[in-house]
């Protein structure tokens, strides 16, 4: 990554994850240094799957980083202190095919080989796409979930696995 981060093991992570997903929220990126798209998320988990640290991460059709994230083997996901705040409200309701949201919410990209994060960020995943699976409604078995989906416009699951953690020292 560079010198302000450390790299750690999956097991390191001292964060609590429902806090990290819910509470401070995360942003997932994806697509190559000249064209990339990031978003804002809340919803997610991370736990181990086929004998690997994984992530599993939600996204819309409709979303711009959909479109990244469904030609990409990779994606990341960055996590921010509260100070962030303002910068991941941008990225959340702001599409990126209408603006520059990094000049917008005045984040710093960091580039590698496969993998795009920020400068700012507490702490990095780097992770590679390993499966996906639409949400489908006819599978839900809580009648409340359905009020998520007022436009019927149904996640895409991805698992991806984590290849590299990075904390901000």
């Amino acid at each position: 990554m560079n010198s302000e981060f450390k790299n750690i093991k999956p097991e390191e992570i001292e964060n609590n994850p429902f806090v990290l997903l819910n509470d401070d929220w995360m942003l997932i990126t994806a697509g190559t240094q000249e064209k990339f798209n990031t978003m804002t998320a809340s919803w997610g988990g991370m736990g181990v799957l086929w004998n690997k640290r994984v992530v599993f991460i939600f996204v819309r059709p409709p979303r711009y980083t959909y479109e990244f994230i469904e030609k990409s083997p990779f994606f990341t996901l960055s996590f921010f202190e509260e100070t962030h705040r303002k910068s991941l409200q941008i990225c959340g309701k702001t599409s990126g095919r209408d603006t520059d949201k990094i000049k917008a919410c005045g984040l710093s990209p960091l580039f590698s080989d496969e993998y795009i994060a920020f400068g700012e960020a507490k702490l990095i995943m780097q992770c590679k796409k390993i499966y996906f699976n639409d949400i489908l409604p006819e599978n839900f078995l809580d009648e409340r979930i359905q009020p998520h989906y007022p436009n019927e416009d149904y996640h895409r699951m991805y698992v991806g696995e984590i290849k590299e953690v990075w904390l901000k020292k």
